[in-house]
């Protein structure tokens, strides 16, 4: 959808939605039968390119990382070709891949040579491998995450959440106890919830639309975000608790009851376990916890 509606984007989001499109090309740059753009003779490591160039406009402080990118994407572009026994493809693409200007002739020379060989394991396509050309690309992304935390998610969430009237009702269902001086923490909380029912109703509208989606891993990664959001952003009642619960260390006997609970009830049934066993201020949770444990 963010690609396909890419003129509807903020500006300032518009960076993330061009990161994504090089990175999913990136990924599929050996397969030449894999096309993004309407004219089939683009790879997709041509069209990253193209993104590649876009995110450079953008930025003018990691110029050598950029360089190096660029004539790594540029390098691996003819080896992928000839890899693949497309030598006259290959000579065809260094075309459109070079402009007349003095800085880009010493790699075009070289390259020239290198099709013209008909040898794709040159020490030229050898010393700037594929591997290397991926190392450079997950440096680039470990910087780009570290620049460029932000909420928008959440933020957007909540925003679609208050058009479509459904905070209200997303807030009744999650009562929340914080003293008067936290009332910043409650929003916090608040829009937080909202964002999760805006995802649970995507959801299901994507199992029933096209989309092959594995809930599972989505509310796995639901789950983790509420527990640091409990942890870290809400002042809420029993909180000091939960902390203690999880320092809590596991003794001999509690270890016996798991596994005696699961011998009789089995594995996955941890309520049925917590209740008939003798836990020292346990939950189901961190019963399933310590069963993979141990």
């Amino acid at each position: 959808a963010l690609i396909n509606h890419l003129s509807k984007i903020p500006t300032h989001q518009k960076k993330t939605v061009y990161v994504c499109q090089l990175l999913i090309r990136i990924a599929k740059g050996k397969n030449l039968e894999c096309r993004f753009e309407s004219d089939q003779r683009i790879s997709p490591l041509e069209s990253a390119l193209s993104f590649w160039t876009l995110l450079e406009r953008e930025e003018v402080k990691l110029e050598k990382l950029h360089e190096d990118i660029r004539r790594l994407i540029q390098i691996q572009i003819v080896a992928v070709h000839m890899e693949s026994g497309y030598f006259k493809e290959a000579a065809e693409v260094l075309e459109r891949l070079f402009t007349d200007s003095e800085s880009d002739k010493p790699l075009r020379v070289k390259l020239t040579t290198v099709v013209k060989s008909k040898d794709p394991y040159v020490p030229l396509l050898q010393s700037f491998s594929y591997n290397l050309l991926i190392s450079k690309i997950k440096a680039y992304i470990e910087l780009f995450m570290k620049e460029n935390e932000t909420n928008f998610l959440i933020q957007a969430a909540t925003k679609q959440i208050e058009s479509k009237g459904l905070e209200k009702t997303a807030l009744q269902n999650e009562t929340v106890n914080v003293n008067e001086n936290r009332e910043s923490n409650l929003e916090k909380k608040q829009r937080f919830v909202c964002s999760i029912v805006l995802l649970r109703n995507m959801l299901g509208e994507m199992q029933n639309c096209f989309l092959n989606v594995d809930s599972s891993l989505v509310w796995m990664c639901i789950n983790c975000l509420l527990d640091l959001n409990s942890l870290q952003n809400v002042e809420i009642n029993g909180n000091a608790s939960a902390c203690s619960r999880r320092k809590q260390r596991w003794t001999d006997k509690e270890d016996l009851e798991l596994k005696s609970g699961v011998k009789e009830f089995g594995v996955g049934n941890w309520a049925k376990i917590l209740v008939h066993g003798d836990f020292n201020n346990r939950t189901s949770v961190m019963l399933k916890d310590r069963w993979r444990t141990l």
